[in-house]
């Protein structure tokens, strides 16, 4: 079971799930969307455009202002699985939708499902539903 926690459009897209959590102060490059903690397993992969699946992800208080410079450079994930919520990393898409941006549906599915999508185009509906695209 899925649910939203930040309101978006529904999309799909190619999912990227990390195999391990990060932290977007410093592990993601806001100037071009790519993963830049050196000590990551997916350093230099992009996150742009992407179904994002987060098993979970590390606190920053900078969190917010690195997605939000994401979003507002076009440079945002499609969609963000998240584990659990992180309230911090979600304040950065309610601020950059207060300040008119379109902003990707965030959405809390088990880490473990999150696996499942690996390798998959996948659908997030505006109501949370996440599939795998025939």
């Amino acid at each position: 079971m899925s649910s939203v926690l930040v309101a978006g459009k529904a999309t799909e897209a190619q999912a990227l799930v990390l195999s391990a959590p990060i932290s977007f102060w410093g592990g993601v490059d806001p100037k071009t969307g790519r993963i830049a903690d050196v000590r990551h397993p997916e350093h230099g992969q992009s996150i742009s455009g992407y179904v994002l699946c987060l098993p979970g992800t590390i606190g920053s208080s900078s969190a917010a202002a690195v997605l939000l410079e994401l979003v507002h450079a076009g440079l945002a994930p499609a969609a963000i699985i998240l584990h659990e919520p992180d309230a911090i990393l979600l304040l950065g898409l309610i601020v950059a939708r207060e300040m008119g941006h379109d902003v990707p549906i965030a959405v809390e599915f088990d880490r473990e499902k999150q696996k499942k999508l690996a390798g998959h185009r996948v659908k997030v509906g505006e109501n949370g539903n996440i599939s795998i695209s025939a």
